[in-house]
């Protein structure tokens, strides 16, 4: 028995539903693996989301990319096992917990106590894992959830120590104290490229402030340095003021005061009349003393002498005249720089600021403030003294903790480092190695990241993350000991219990003596920087080095993997980094990039601005394939796209709709005919001339798109076969083909059904991996079987014919110019016309049988090559007045007048090249494009249309006979307009009727015969309206201005 094709194509939505229960019942992804299980490995890692907040539309985007690269690899025979991840420490799951508890900083959770709330952190953090699994599922992103990697886990902290181990073995792990940034709220540092994720455009003081100099004596005068700064809560700690030794400095009178400030800066601070008095270079003031702003805390001598040394003026390369003063005040507890310089010239540190980022209590007007709360209230202080010079707010970008949005402070904390300077080379030659999507975000954003990093402060003040594995004595800190595993820890506290848990606080209460003294060895109570855990998962998601030694080998590094552009100094960063300090080279050869996924206006969505798409109504409303497709091919995936609703819906009408229309003309006639793949179908090579080319243009697009998938191009891919599906496989080729159809047993037919098969069955693959869900639906329907347990299609180089393409697209490009000349006649395609002239690159060399392809598609008697155009038409030249006069001022009414007695061969010559000069005024001025327009004048009346490389000239004369035949087209046409308003099946027979005055029907009559064929009307009567005898459905209808009627009747069924 003959099988048969589905017509009737569920939505897309509901199409997409029973695909889903088909792969769920079918276990489809699980038999995807043991298909391919003996195949060479395809490395993908997942960067783990955390699983306490929920999915958004942005995601569909990365999930895509990484879906549509796994589907591709397993097609082409590859093993791309894909194990999700959960992230699941860090400030992201404290600061949930804190608003589930009630909670506010580190002095609530201690009291709640550590243990309790890190058993509220675990219960919490996988809150939205159900929602996760199921947004991938719906989208059609397949990962093995059954066994996915945890990063609170025992097995997978461990692995974490051993490669925190490891790294300290290599010596690249240190504990200092350094200028971190510091979120006063989290109470804890956060690293370099935790900074870069949270910047924000805000309006801080802008404070110019006096430092009076002081004489011998120490004694105030009136000469003091002019400061700038941001931070004017940071003045209650100054020690010091820096300045660039070769700079020139002036000194400017100013109410009284002779002001120091760099010369370059004057104007912009005191105007061009400033009453410069000296200059010298910044030498001239090294040393000097000078009296603090704030003198409310007392100097240690600590180091010894530094009493002595701190307030006076020291020479830094630092400091620029770009903005500000060319003096900056040094405070070493809140700057890297001033922390630097405090170190090297031996000053003492100030530390007014408790670790919630309020001033200590002891300090006068300010003691219990907010540090930045406090700005306003110095400021005041400062002016009530007279010491401002000027003050006020300015906007500039300050950086805010990424999880609690909290401005942060630069404040000087002992903590863990790891040492990646000093790996700095190995990283830039890890990542030359690396394959970026784009290449500037791996050379320029990320390569200059490395370039320029510090040392990665891992510690983390908190409580629910990997406890870092450092034993310190309390006796002597230089005694420190890294453990590489729990064994490591067993060995020095006895055997562990079954159910061991590495978190705090239990982990903190193991404790054993120092080797080297009578000390005892105390974990170091920070956790590690969760970037370290998700950055660990290539060794940590097989528990290496402890198990699965074999399966880590085979899949480190990643093939691929991909993520949105904030990870680029995040997880991006993260695996290089440790693969490198662990001496592994790159973590992954090749990353795709994706940026932000914005509003229909271009607006980052945000919930305050009410802007955000909620992803599940979408995927409700269009589909998860019509939204992967659009996100994929609107523009590449590292340039921010807007999400917009028109947009897909657009792509649903054009790419799908298109699709679904072109299965069901194949499914309704392969039925009507009783066609199927396996009926005996002609070679390829003996096919007609639109089959052959067609297989070609297939083959090519498949080799196109193979390489563009291999390169992760995949815009390029998804807008490569949408082309060729709307406009070569179903506006040309089926269009072309339709009348073919109607007879499977000859061989033209039996040729059309099989390469529109062949067509469809290689679609279906190649579209499989950007849209899953229709890619199956059509497979299915076609072969029975699942697209995604085939293989990717093989390149038939032997259908491929370069020629015959070649060919056809000069056809085609003809077809739409001679679309374009019809529609500047207002004659419609129906209408018969006598011919087209064609001229251009290639034209000489069409067959007959293409010059008939051309002629059927315009509806023109015949097709004419022609060795130019000037047969049809002149060039003439039209000034460009603007371009002209302000080129030639009072000469251009000459040159313009040169321009238009430009001659057709002169002209034409400028065309292809020629140099061509105009005579103007006893000048010679050479021609320019920008001078003219040129344009083409037809004779006679022929409508001509060019484009540059090709042009056509129509004939548009309708004689008697041309237009007798346009109306029996147009009639054709109401005929079949008025079948489907009927509800007939296409293969239905009729009676027709046609009643017509006698000028209409007697150009009806002469073509009788093909009215009735097209028509499929067994019975035909033409006579004087009104219609006499019973049809079923009557309508009134004009034929080119001509009333007429028309009247059918079903009379036999087809036999579907």
């Amino acid at each position: 028995m003959t099988r048969r094709f589905p017509e009737a194509l569920p939505p897309p939505v509901a199409l997409e539903e029973e695909i889903l229960r088909r792969w769920q019942e079918e276990d489809t992804f699980r038999r995807s693996l043991e298909a391919t299980r003996n195949g060479r490995p395809f490395v993908f890692y997942e960067g783990p989301p955390t699983a306490n907040g929920r999915p958004g539309i942005h995601h569909v985007l990365a999930r895509a990319i990484k879906d549509a690269v796994a589907r591709f690899r397993t097609m082409q025979g590859r093993y791309v096992p894909r194990i999700a991840g959960w992230d699941t420490h860090g400030l992201p799951v404290e600061i949930e917990a804190e608003k589930e508890l009630g909670l506010s900083g580190k002095s609530d959770i201690e009291a709640y106590g550590i243990d309790r709330f890190n058993a509220v952190c675990r219960a919490s953090v996988l809150r939205y894992k159900e929602e996760w699994e199921r947004f991938s599922t719906r989208i059609g992103y397949w990962l093995d959830y059954d066994h996915p990697y945890i990063t609170f886990e025992p097995r997978y902290i461990e692995s974490v120590w051993w490669a925190l181990g490891q790294i300290a073995d290599r010596g690249f792990l240190y504990r200092a104290p350094k200028v971190v940034p510091y979120c006063p709220r989290c109470g804890t540092p956060l690293s370099s490229h935790e900074l870069a994720l949270g910047y924000r455009d805000v309006a801080d003081p802008s404070l110019y402030v006096l430092f009076p100099l002081l004489d011998d004596s120490g004694a105030p005068t009136d000469e003091a340095l002019l400061v700038w700064t941001t931070t004017p809560w940071t003045l209650v700690a100054n020690v010091a003021v820096a300045l660039r030794p070769e700079f020139l400095y002036a000194v400017v009178r100013w109410q009284g005061w002779r002001l120091v400030v760099v010369r370059d800066r004057v104007d912009a601070l005191f105007g061009a009349d400033a009453d410069v008095l000296a200059t010298a270079p910044g030498s001239a003031w090294v040393g000097r003393r000078y009296q603090r702003p704030f003198e409310w805390l007392p100097l240690p001598d600590d180091p010894p002498g530094a009493r002595d040394r701190a307030c006076r003026v020291y020479p830094a390369d630092f400091v620029g005249a770009e903005e500000g003063t060319g003096l900056v005040h040094i405070a070493p507890a809140f700057g890297a720089d001033d922390y630097a310089l405090g170190q090297a010239h031996g000053l003492p540190m100030l530390q007014p600021v408790d670790d919630r980022g309020c001033f200590r209590p002891e300090v006068p007007e300010v003691g219990g403030l907010f540090v930045k709360d406090a700005d306003d209230r110095l400021v005041e202080w400062l002016r009530a003294t007279g010491r401002v010079f000027r003050a006020g707010r300015e906007v500039h970008s300050y950086p805010h903790c990424w999880r609690c949005r909290s401005p942060l402070l630069y404040m000087a904390r002992e903590s863990w480092f790891l040492r990646t300077t000093a790996v700095r080379e190995q990283l830039l030659d890890n990542n030359r190695q690396i394959d970026w999507h784009p290449p500037e975000i791996g050379e320029g954003r990320f390569g200059e990241w490395l370039a320029n990093n510090v040392d990665w402060a891992i510690s983390r003040n908190r409580y629910w993350g990997t406890p870092l594995p450092f034993w310190v004595c309390d006796a002597n800190p230089d005694h420190v000991e890294v453990l590489g595993s729990f064994a490591e820890l067993a060995d020095r506290v006895g055997p562990l219990p079954p159910d061991f848990d590495p978190h705090r606080p239990a982990i903190d209460r193991f404790t054993w003596p120092c080797r080297h003294g009578d000390g005892v060895m105390r974990r170091t109570p920070e956790v590690l920087d969760v970037w370290f855990d998700s950055g660990a998962m290539p060794y940590a998601q097989w528990h290496y080095p402890f198990e699965h030694r074999d399966d880590f080998a085979r899949h480190f590094p990643a093939d691929f993997i991909a993520e949105g552009v904030d990870q680029t100094r995040g997880w991006f960063y993260s695996l290089l980094a440790i693969s490198t300090l662990l001496g592994l080279g790159p973590a992954y050869r090749a990353v795709v990039v994706n940026d932000l996924v914005l509003d229909p206006e271009g607006q980052k969505m945000s919930k305050s601005r009410g802007n955000v798409v909620d992803p599940w109504e979408a995927l409700a409303t269009f589909g998860a394939d019509a939204i992967r497709w659009y996100l994929l091919s609107v523009s590449q995936p590292w340039v921010p796209k807007r999400f917009d609703p028109d947009g897909v819906e657009d792509v649903q009408r054009r790419f799908f709709d298109t699709l679904r229309h072109t299965y069901r003309f194949l499914a309704l006639y392969a039925n009507l005919e009783n066609w199927s793949p396996e009926r005996p179908t002609p070679p390829p090579e003996t096919r007609p001339l639109l089959d052959r080319w067609l297989r070609s243009r297939l083959h090519s697009t498949l080799a196109d798109l193979t390489a563009e998938f291999e390169r992760y191009e995949l815009t390029a891919a998804a807008r490569r076969l949408a082309d060729f599906v709307v406009d070569e496989l179903s506006n040309w080729y089926v269009r072309r083909s339709r009348d073919r159809f109607w007879n499977a047993d000859g061989p033209e037919g039996a040729a059309a059904f099989a390469t529109l098969y062949e067509a469809l069955v290689a679609v279906a693959r190649m579209m499989a991996p950007l849209a899953p869900f229709h890619g199956d639906w059509l497979h299915r329907a076609l072969t029975g079987a699942s697209v995604h347990l085939a293989s990717w299609p093989c390149v038939d180089e032997a259908a491929r014919d370069a020629r015959l393409e070649e060919r056809m697209a000069v056809a085609r490009a003809l077809v739409g110019l001679g679309r374009a000349a019809r529609e500047q006649a207002g004659v419609r395609v129906r209408q018969p016309l006598p011919a087209l002239y064609v001229t251009g690159p290639g034209v000489a060399d069409l067959p007959a049988e293409i010059l008939g392809i051309i002629a059927e598609e315009l509806n023109v008697r015949r097709v004419e090559p022609v060795a130019d155009d000037r047969r049809w038409a002149r060039w003439a030249a039209r000034p460009n007045f603007r371009a002209l006069g302000a080129r030639f001022g009072r000469l251009t009414p000459a040159v313009a007048a040169a321009i238009r007695a430009l001659t057709d061969e002169t002209l034409r010559a400028f065309r292809a090249g020629a140099t061509v000069e105009l005579e103007v005024d006893g000048q010679r001025i050479p021609l320019e494009e920008s001078f003219l327009e040129l344009v083409q004048e037809p004779y006679g009346e022929l409508i001509v249309a060019s484009d540059g490389r090709w042009a056509v000239a129509l004939d548009p004369t309708i004689t008697p006979e041309l237009r007798a035949e346009g109306l029996a087209r147009e009639l054709v046409n109401r005929v079949q307009r008025l079948r489907k308003d009927a509800g007939l099946d296409v293969a239905d027979r009729i009676r027709l009727g046609i009643g017509a005055p006698p000028e209409l029907a007697e150009a009806l009559v002469a073509h009788r015969d093909f009215i009735a064929r097209e028509t499929l009307a067994l019975d035909l009567v033409v006579g004087p309206p009104p219609l006499v005898g019973e049809y079923a459905a009557v309508r009134e209808v004009d034929l080119d201005g001509v009333r007429a009627q028309i009247g059918l009747q079903r009379v036999s069924h087809s036999s579907r």
